[in-house]
């Protein structure tokens, strides 16, 4: 992969429930808005292709990464709490420690949780590394997330509210679009990563906000 887009690229690890697309949409137009390109499992879409050898090759390809582990507890009784979110980022920490390539070594992680405290009880080995808490509120995690990419070397970035404010106008547009394109409320929300991100280029462009690396 040519380096810019390495240096361009976030892989996103987080939930794919219902409960959680809001801030999905969020975290991906956060990253759009501020220049930078979300790498996600859904995006390719192979039947063929190993998931794990898929997550493998995204890790590989990014030089940022965002881990969001909102859901560490299992909701219903006898309901198994599935280990995927801590297996990439296993990986994602391997890759940055051990790759024999050292450009590795410049790999940035943003650790996140929804309850505060609720990831060093459920992994305590991360307990010292440092973990953000967006209280299961789409705002703050957009703040979070702005502020995190300042800190790890972007410049020139709106803040925070204007963003927000923007997603809002972004999600209001992309409903209004669809449904003139003869989708139905539920079928907007499970858009699909790529069609997703299609409009959301589109509507980027129109708006050029002007922010740069």
């Amino acid at each position: 992969m040519p380096e810019d887009k390495f240096h361009q690229s976030v892989f996103i690890n987080c939930p794919y429930d219902p409960g959680y697309r809001h801030s999905l949409w969020a975290l991906v137009f956060t990253l759009r808005y501020c220049g930078l390109t979300p790498r996600i499992a859904s995006e390719r879409l192979e039947t063929a292709e190993v998931r794990l050898e898929r997550i493998i090759d995204l890790i590989l390809e990014t030089k940022y990464s965002i881990h969001d582990f909102s859901r560490v507890k299992s909701r219903e009784p006898n309901e198994y709490f599935r280990f995927n979110m801590p297996l990439e980022l296993g990986l994602d920490l391997g890759c940055k420690n051990y790759h024999h390539d050292l450009k590795y070594r410049q790999k940035h992680l943003l650790i996140m949780e929804g309850e505060r405290g609720s990831l060093s009880r459920a992994m305590s080995d991360l307990s010292g590394v440092d973990v953000l808490c967006h209280e299961n509120e789409s705002e703050r995690l957009v703040e979070m997330l702005r502020n995190w990419l300042f800190n790890v070397g972007f410049s020139d970035l709106a803040g925070p509210n204007h963003i927000w404010d923007e997603f809002n106008i972004f999600n209001a547009d992309l409903y209004q679009h669809f449904k003139k394109k003869g989708f139905r409320t539920t079928q907007i929300t499970n858009l699909s990563f790529k069609e997703f991100s299609h409009y959301l280029d589109l509507w980027i462009s129109k708006r050029q906000p002007g922010v740069n690396q």
